[in-house]
């Protein structure tokens, strides 16, 4: 009698098998195809790092193991500022709940948009700073490896919990807990830097990114979630439109992103939850929105696109 495989085992067979040799190539590619070359450099002697056996070594056999979920950890102690660096586990799971509802789905949607646009013809390697739980850097992995099966996309966090879930979830993408301001990759190396909301130092940028790369970045527009600053400050000012100064940059382009979002059921309250909103808000808001089966709000991004100066335009200015 011929075997009968119930069809949900089957589809969860062939869900490990795929996650399996994802995973497997990801861990692999780095020594099994010339044409790829890991950028991680060491954080402590600032030498190329070589992935052998799961572990990170650099010349001068510094080592960091590749975690068993994906990622590795390039942070050293001394450069924490506390023992968990990051946002709290409450402020994790209410964005988690949000992004998770595509909110943000808009945004996200433009931003692999402009990736893809302004990698073309580059070798699409890419990096996600303040990548947080991966939301927004898998669907960019997925619009540059539309156009570049050997496109490379990292994300970066200085959050450990953060991270390990990215890599849990996205195992086509290479996440790495490290800070923004020691970025741990070789210079001239990187096409495109993504920055939502993430800050870093323009020198690190001028070192990383390679000569005419760029670097996009999301802003809070003016009426970004004016309906929450509305029920909390007496004095509302809208955010500052005026784009950022760059050093070695210049910006190339610029758009706006505005529309309206209908937060159900308590939505509202994650959301206050991942904002500085919500050490202002009263407990009377706290309560309103938990409860709320609908809050209207605006969502208002700034997206930009800065290209890095050439020598040659830095020498004449």
């Amino acid at each position: 009698m011929p075997l009968i495989q119930h069809p949900k085992r089957e589809d969860s067979k062939r869900f490990f098998v795929s996650l399996a040799a994802s995973l497997f190539d990801r861990i692999c590619r780095p020594t099994s195809s010339p044409e790829i070359v890991m950028n991680y450099q060491c954080p402590l002697c600032h030498q190329p790092l070589e992935l052998t056996a799961k572990t990170f070594k650099c010349e001068n056999n510094h080592q960091f193991d590749l975690a068993k979920e994906g990622y590795v950890n390039l942070m050293p102690a001394h450069h924490k500022r506390s023992k968990d660096p990051g946002d709290n586990k409450e402020m994790m799971q209410a964005r988690r709940r949000f992004l998770e509802g595509n909110h943000y789905d808009p945004m996200r949607q433009e931003v692999a948009r402009l990736c893809a646009k302004y990698t073309e013809g580059t070798s699409h390697q890419l990096l996600d700073i303040g990548c947080g739980e991966g939301y927004y850097t898998d669907q960019v992995q997925q619009s540059l490896h539309a156009q570049n099966e050997a496109a490379n996309v990292y994300g970066l966090d200085i959050s450990k919990v953060a991270i390990r879930y990215a890599s849990k979830r996205y195992p086509n993408c290479d996440f790495s807990v490290a800070s923004s301001h020691r970025l741990p990759f070789a210079e001239q190396s990187l096409d495109a830097i993504l920055r939502i909301y993430a800050p870093c130092k323009a020198e690190e940028l001028q070192r990383v990114i390679k000569d005419s790369g760029v670097v996009i970045t999301v802003t809070p527009a003016g009426r970004h979630l004016y309906q929450f600053r509305k029920r909390i400050y007496q004095e509302i000012r809208l955010h500052n439109e005026e784009p950022e100064s760059i050093e070695g940059f210049e910006l190339e382009h610029q758009q706006k992103l505005n529309y309206v979002m209908d937060l159900k059921d308590g939505v509202a309250f994650d959301l206050l939850q991942m904002t500085p909103f919500a050490w202002k808000a009263s407990d009377e808001l706290r309560e309103e929105l938990k409860s709320s089966t609908l809050f209207q709000c605006e969502a208002d991004f700034m997206l930009r696109v800065y290209r890095k100066k050439s020598a040659q335009s830095e020498n004449e200015e």
